[in-house]
């Protein structure tokens, strides 16, 4: 049997002025961002229950100056070296866009059930759209308290006979993820990002709702849901307020219309995209699938599309799949949008799915593509039960590809030598990569290494999935909340 093992390079970043680095909290400060024209101040709004917002305001001028980082390991987290000096902006908050809401207002809506849930989003909604004007903020941050951070209702709009169906396909995707070797808490969570989640349609959170409904606001504002611990926790507990200012001042940089980094090593004119599936209830009563495409690229902004519907019985192997015709529907409306934002077609596209793909969403794919794209890509990526353990006290490095016979193998996550570290408590887990026809596996996996790191949501610059597949989640979370007639906002800043 083929046994090959090699160590893949740590992709490298594109940052400002041409600088170049693997790690976005070193490199920077060097280099600034990669793009944020008009961004030299960036102008927040607020709302929140008054404590909250007085709380989050007051924590807020932290990220206009140097917070030294608590963590023991300087090399993985460095100190916050300012806005100005990280992303070459400063953030205000303007007292036109403070919205503080009664205490006791929210505190009586919290407890009243799904009417209360309703009250909330009507609340909290009027308040946002109050600031979608021609002046407006660049980001509005919705500052909550933990129990309405964590707040969720049944949804309503289920039947019994659908909630005891969903309740089953529930048992079902718990039981194929436990089918993994002793999985960790942690490869549960992780595994989560991938699969379909019937709770996603079982109930309602506040903050997915909120997200959902004023991502169509006309002149729309991105959010940023933001809980109090993040403001209140002390600086020796979990992350110290310099990591916490990295994290939040990368992502609100980016919602604001700023990029933060670009990858490099990847063609300027190849569209990644990923598919899911999602669980949805139609207007119509049905209970369905809602399929998904989320496309990423160097030349475009990620965007995302919802495709067809998919019956539930429409599945091999548990697994949902499009026909032929859905499936070419798709990748022309893929095509078509790539090609509206980027003046041309892409040379190439690689599709990311976490299943196998079945006869007719091979046909599809292909007979979309051909005619249009010289190169087109089918690759699946699933969570495995392998393991890899190294000699010595080390574990195997991030980035390592493990060739076994004709599986392949990729760690994502893994030893770090420049921090000196594994940022994980359990031993690392691969993901599985595999490819409809024959292709380059080694290539492929480095394109998957590169956009592990595109996920503008953190500062680390690393993450388990690349970012074709961790924002179909995000995306298929809202689906549930947007209505069949409403086409969801293409743009990735609202759903991070």
């Amino acid at each position: 049997m083929r046994f090959t093992i090699e160590c893949l390079v740590e992709p490298q970043l594109s940052f400002g002025g041409g600088t170049v680095g693997t790690e976005p909290r070193a490199t920077l400060p060097v280099g600034g961002p990669a793009g944020g024209e008009g961004l030299a101040e960036i102008r927040l709004g607020l709302i929140g229950p008054g404590q909250d917002v007085a709380i989050a305001r007051r924590w807020l001028t932290r990220l206009n100056g140097l917070v030294p980082a608590k963590e023991g390991n300087a090399r993985r987290y460095p100190d916050w070296p300012s806005a100005a000096r990280a992303l070459r902006s400063k953030f205000v908050v303007d007292d036109r866009f403070v919205r503080p809401l009664e205490d006791e207002l929210v505190e009586a809506a919290i407890s009243g059930g799904r009417k209360g849930f309703e009250d909330l989003l009507d609340v909290f909604g009027a308040k946002i759209q109050g600031m979608c004007d021609d002046l407006r903020p660049k980001c509005i941050m919705v500052c909550l308290p933990e129990r309405l951070a964590d707040l969720r209702v049944e949804n309503a709009s289920l039947t019994e006979a659908e909630r005891r169906a969903l309740e089953a396909l529930r048992s079902e995707e718990e039981e194929s993820q436990l089918q993994l070797f002793n999985p960790t808490p942690e490869e549960l969570k992780a595994a989560e990002e991938l699969r379909t989640q019937a709770d996603d349609l079982l109930f309602r959170t506040f903050y997915r709702a909120l997200k959902a409904r004023t991502m169509n606001y006309l002149n729309a504002v991105p959010i940023q849901v933001v809980r109090r611990d993040t403001f209140e926790r002390p600086d020796d507990k979990g992350q110290s307020h310099a990591t916490r200012c990295w994290n939040l001042g990368v992502s609100l940089y980016y919602k604001a219309g700023g990029i933060p980094w670009r990858p490099m090593g990847l063609p300027s004119d190849a569209c990644y995209v990923g598919i899911s599936f999602h669980h949805l209830k139609r207007r119509s009563g049905d209970l369905v699938y809602a399929s998904v495409a989320q496309a990423f690229s160097t030349a475009v902004e990620p965007f995302a599309l919802r495709g067809a519907t998919i019956r539930h019985d429409q599945r091999r192997d548990r697994q949902p799949y499009l026909n032929s015709m859905q499936a070419e529907s798709l990748m022309r409306e893929v095509l078509a949008q790539y090609e509206a934002r980027a003046g041309v077609l892409p040379s190439r596209v690689v599709l990311h799915k976490t299943s196998k793909y079945q006869p007719e969403e091979e046909h599809g794919f292909r007979v979309a593509a051909n005619g249009q794209v010289p190169t087109c890509d089918l690759m699946w990526l699933r969570s495995t039960a392998f393991r890899l353990l190294r000699k010595g006290r080390e574990e195997p490095l991030r980035g390592t590809l493990c060739m076994v016979g004709d599986e392949t193998y990729l760690f994502t996550s893994g030893f770090v030598p420049r921090w000196d570290e594994y940022p994980g408590p359990h031993i690392p887990a691969p993901i599985e990569i595999g490819s409809a026809a024959s292709t380059n596996l080694r290539e492929r996996a480095r394109e998957i290494l590169v956009l592990s790191k595109m996920n503008w949501n953190s500062s680390e610059g690393m993450a388990r999935y690349p970012i074709t597949l961790s924002f179909a989640k995000r995306v298929g979370q809202m689906m549930t909340e947007i209505p069949e007639s409403q086409v969801p906002n293409p743009s990735y800043r609202f759903y991070m």
